[in-house]
């Protein structure tokens, strides 16, 4: 009894408290959790206001820890650009091939990135050890470089950050220095590949055009005959023997023609004709046939007055064939011909027959020249004709062969100049890249960042406020969401059947 009373005055003198659990947990159902109290009801403010206090010091607890704690970092930034543009080359080697380069732009393939290419490679582990050694730290120690690219752009942004703006930008050009080490590794290890990876195939072009060459040497050796071009002057020349010959029969005709026409009208050939001009042609002959002829004129004289046993003519017959035959004879010595031929020639003075003796001889010459070139030329074509005859197949295989040796040797000197150019295409699989931006000298610590940090707790805290407000509000947030369901089982709204508590009622929270 005494007890109670105690208690009793105690608590009409200690202010009242309200109590953070009215009703007990046992009692409350979840509806009742999930509705919530009045609006009014200030008896849910200790619980609200723990609520708050405890996301306080969640949400700040790790804040302040950071903002104390973590380490004071700078950051350098450098960017580096891709030009876009690619390059070509040709190069014409006269009557041996031609070689091309041709270096296409770097962003020209949908499938293959040239600065995703070169992002992966920044922040590889070789690239970033090598960096670190050069600065004399650790891999971990050294950290990893942040890498963004800029869309549609050959732009690549390198962050690195250190303990200090110095170290930060050492960092950065250590890194830098790294990057363009590898990449003229790869480039040059590249253009080693390709060179290794072609000599092959440039041997075996090599061994194509060598074993052509010995086949057409050992052709030439055996036919002799050097080129196609050789064979084709032989053909032609078989040709320009076979219209000369045509030419040299018709002349040749002609002349036997004008001969046979000049003997008929002499009556004498070609021989007796020469015979008798080179006998006239003799003094002493002439001689001889101008006596003969002055005793023939005595006789033809004498004959008409005397009788044939006179003597004066048969002084003049006498006369008249000493003569004759002193001619003769000279003609014989003269021209070595029988006395059957020397009793057709004409003796007598020539006069004006002497030019067309002289033509038939002429002619005659002539004609028998043509007919010695006919048969020389005619011979020749022959023996031409035959070698064309002999070396056609040679020929034809010549041709195949040295086709073979200027396409071999065609490859060979292509395959060669593309094996030099290639070695100017450096960026071929890694392309051209420069520096934008050379690594920075930060003025401002990146990290920690305070006002990030404050405004992200103010932010969390401006959340936590908001949440229990709704928390605070949600019973007739609740109420109204159900007074505007309809009921299906009796037709009318919760609105119309449910009856308000009576503030009595309402059960404390």
């Amino acid at each position: 009894m005494t007890r109670t009373i105690f208690r009793s005055s105690i608590r009409s003198a200690v202010p009242p408290v309200p109590a953070l659990v009215r009703t007990p947990i046992r009692q409350l159902s979840p509806v009742r959790l999930l509705k919530g109290g009045r609006v009014s009801d200030l008896g849910r403010l200790p619980r609200y206001a723990g609520v708050f206090a405890l996301g306080a010091v969640c949400i700040w607890t790790p804040i302040a820890s950071y903002l104390k704690t973590a380490p004071v970092r700078y950051t350098s930034s450098m960017s580096l650009i891709l030009p876009g543009a690619g390059a070509s080359a040709s190069v014409n080697l006269d009557s041996i091939g031609q070689a091309s380069s041709f270096a296409s732009s770097p962003f020209a393939s949908n499938s293959v990135s040239p600065t995703e290419t070169y992002k992966r490679l920044i922040a590889a582990d070789r690239i970033r050890r090598s960096a670190a050694e050069s600065l004399g730290l650790s891999v971990q120690a050294f950290g990893s470089p942040r890498v963004d690219l800029v869309d549609q752009t050959g732009l690549i942004h390198v962050s690195v950050t250190g303990a200090s703006p110095e170290d930060s930008q050492a960092r950065g050009d250590a890194l830098l220095q790294a990057f363009f080490r590898e990449v003229e590794t790869l480039r040059t290890d590249e253009l080693t590949q390709r060179e290794t990876s072609g000599s092959a195939a440039i041997e075996e072009y090599r061994q194509s055009v060598l074993s052509t060459r010995a086949e057409i040497s050992a052709l030439q050796k055996e036919t002799g005959l050097i080129s196609a071009t050789q064979y084709d002057a032989l053909v032609a020349d078989a040709g320009a023997l076979a219209g000369t010959i045509r030419d040299l029969r018709a002349r040749r005709d002609e002349a036997a023609e004008a001969v046979r026409t000049l003997e008929a009208s002499l009556d004498v050939d070609a021989d007796l004709a020469a015979a008798a001009l080179r006998l006239h042609a003799d003094t002493e002959f002439v001689a001889l046939t101008a006596e003969m002829a002055d005793h023939a004129a005595a006789l033809a004289q004498a004959g008409g007055q005397r009788g044939a046993n006179h003597p004066t003519i048969r002084a003049a017959t006498s006369a008249r064939a000493a003569a004759a035959e002193g001619a003769r004879t000279r003609a014989r010595l003269l021209t070595g011909l029988p006395d059957a031929q020397i009793d057709r020639l004409d003796l007598s003075h020539v006069g004006s027959r002497a030019d067309l003796l002289s033509r038939l001889v002429t002619r005659e010459a002539e004609r028998a020249g043509l007919e010695a070139e006919l048969a020389a030329q005619t011979e020749r074509l022959d023996a031409s004709e035959a070698r064309k005859m002999d070396l056609i197949e040679a020929a034809a295989r010549l041709e195949d062969l040295q086709r073979d040796f200027t396409v071999a040797g065609a490859v060979f000197a292509s395959a060669m100049a593309r094996t030099q150019t290639s070695k100017t295409d450096l960026y071929a699989s890694y392309p051209l890249v420069q520096v934008l931006e050379n690594p920075s000298l930060p003025e401002v610590p990146s990290s920690p960042k305070d006002k990030l940090a404050l405004a992200a707790g103010v932010a969390a805290t401006m959340f936590l406020l908001m949440g229990l407000l709704l928390g605070w509000i949600r019973r007739p947030l609740i109420g109204r969401l159900l007074a505007d369901k309809p009921d299906p089982s009796a037709g009318t709204t919760p609105s119309e059947t449910a009856a308000p508590l009576a503030p009595h009622a309402v059960p404390a929270e």
